[in-house]
């Protein structure tokens, strides 16, 4: 099974699936290699993805927070408590970072102004909603996102959170620009732990790939985690393989070299 990143992995920085990595699933499933995608993304903005990559298993939305089927039907839901989501918000705040609240289908913001609102709409192709207050929602967020052009100060701000949020909820940034605020004892391990149990594949089957700190926990769980060329040292140094970057076609590359070659190898 391969359960894969989307954002840095999956799809360009444009936001775009290439032709070779919509040959790769169908590669894959000729192969009878089950394939899925977790990201932190919401499910409906995952929505795009399914028809082109022929998706009928579950997938994982919100770093794992809600596990959702193909037709958007929710299997698993959960929210971030609203202690732990007011924190955060004046945490991430006191940070200069631009707060986004995805609750239910809806995306929340208060600054339709913000750096990266446009690069969001493109990502999950649905409008915001634009509201005066967020603190109406905080009792219901599958995910809260900071978003911020400093980069450094974000990571310090994750850094904060990671520690006071222990327990209760989980910080992590999917992208430099991005911190997801998302439920506690979800992660992206988490999601590959529940999708590879519901087609009942043992976890040294499943093959993981990624990009961010946010995709460790599922390469710890994972039997061959596979780090993107664009993706941080971190990940990189937890890999048992480096494929090329996003932009140049690595999903499909990381599908052919580490994946039906190795399918092959093991048929033979």
């Amino acid at each position: 099974m391969l359960v894969t990143d989307v954002d840095g992995s999956l799809v360009t920085r444009d936001k775009l699936l290439t032709p070779a990595a919509i040959a790769a699933a169908r590669d894959l499933k000729a192969a009878g290699i089950a394939f899925t995608a977790v990201s932190s993304r919401p499910p409906r903005g995952m929505a795009m993805l399914i028809e082109p990559l022929g998706l009928s298993l579950p997938l994982g939305a919100f770093n794992g927070g809600t596990i959702f089927m193909p037709d958007m039907a929710i299997i698993e839901q959960r929210s971030v408590p609203r202690e732990a989501a007011e924190h955060a918000v004046k945490v991430m705040r006191d940070y200069g970072a631009d707060i986004w609240v995805f609750s239910g289908d809806k995306w929340l913001i208060t600054n339709p102004d913000g750096d990266y609102v446009p690069r969001e709409k493109r990502t999950v192709q649905f409008e915001p909603t634009v509201v005066a207050d967020l603190a109406p929602y905080l009792g219901s967020a599958g995910k809260i996102v900071g978003s911020s052009k400093d980069f450094d100060r974000l990571h310090q701000c994750e850094l904060v959170l990671e520690k006071e949020l222990l327990g209760i909820a989980t910080a992590r940034r999917s992208q430099n620009y991005y911190l997801d605020i998302t439920p506690p004892a979800t992660d992206k391990g988490y999601a590959v732990r529940t999708l590879a149990q519901a087609v009942n594949i043992p976890l040294n089957e499943v093959v993981v790939i990624g990009d961010m700190v946010n995709d460790l926990p599922m390469f710890r769980v994972a039997g061959l985690a596979i780090a993107m060329g664009n993706g941080s040292d971190e990940v990189k140094a937890a890999a048992d393989h480096v494929t090329d970057t996003n932009d140049n076609d690595g999903f499909a590359k990381a599908v052919a070299n580490f994946i039906l070659a190795r399918s092959r190898g093991s048929a033979a």
